[in-house]
């Protein structure tokens, strides 16, 4: 896989990502505040971690990155548990179907593009495709709490190699 940007599309109001982190950390601490939990050291670490890269993140990523910090497998599973429960972060189907995490919360709506020979995802948006979406579901009487599309195919670096 390459190691180009995949994280693209982050809100304008932020000021970057660093103003993005900021927030996202505030949501997250709110949401374990509601389930009488603290934000850990530990959990603030993985959070960093994903705030922080630019790439879709699987556990075993995330684990080779922190391990040195001391954070286990299990205190990693469990902290993207709640960070998905919280809707901080959504899984992407990755071609070893591993999953893969990018943090969306509050980020513009996108779909990807999945490179089933290098792994790498691209992240893409389609207003002509929403706007289908949105009539076909209004003409259907149909309410949609979420959607995704995740394509699978060969990234043009692939392609140009044979794979």
């Amino acid at each position: 896989m390459s190691d180009r940007k995949e994280l693209v599309y982050f809100p304008t109001w932020t000021a970057g990502r660093l103003g993005y982190a900021v927030r996202m950390r505030e949501v997250f601490q709110e949401y374990l505040k509601s389930k009488d939990q603290h934000l850990t050291q530990q959990r603030q670490t993985i959070l960093d971690h994903l705030l922080r890269a630019e790439k879709h993140l699987s556990q075993d990523d995330i684990y080779q990155a922190l391990r040195g910090d001391g954070i286990g497998k299990v205190t990693i599973f469990r902290t993207l548990k709640m960070l998905e429960d919280c809707h901080l972060v959504t899984r992407v189907t990755a071609p070893d179907s591993r999953p893969r995490y990018e943090v969306t919360k509050e980020r513009p709506h996108h779909d990807h593009l999945v490179c089933l020979s290098c792994g790498g995802i691209t992240e893409v948006q389609w207003p002509e495709v929403e706007r289908i979406q949105e009539t076909t579901c209004k003409r259907y009487g149909f309410a949609v709490v979420y959607h995704r599309h995740e394509l699978f195919g060969h990234c043009q670096d692939c392609q140009a190699k044979g794979n």
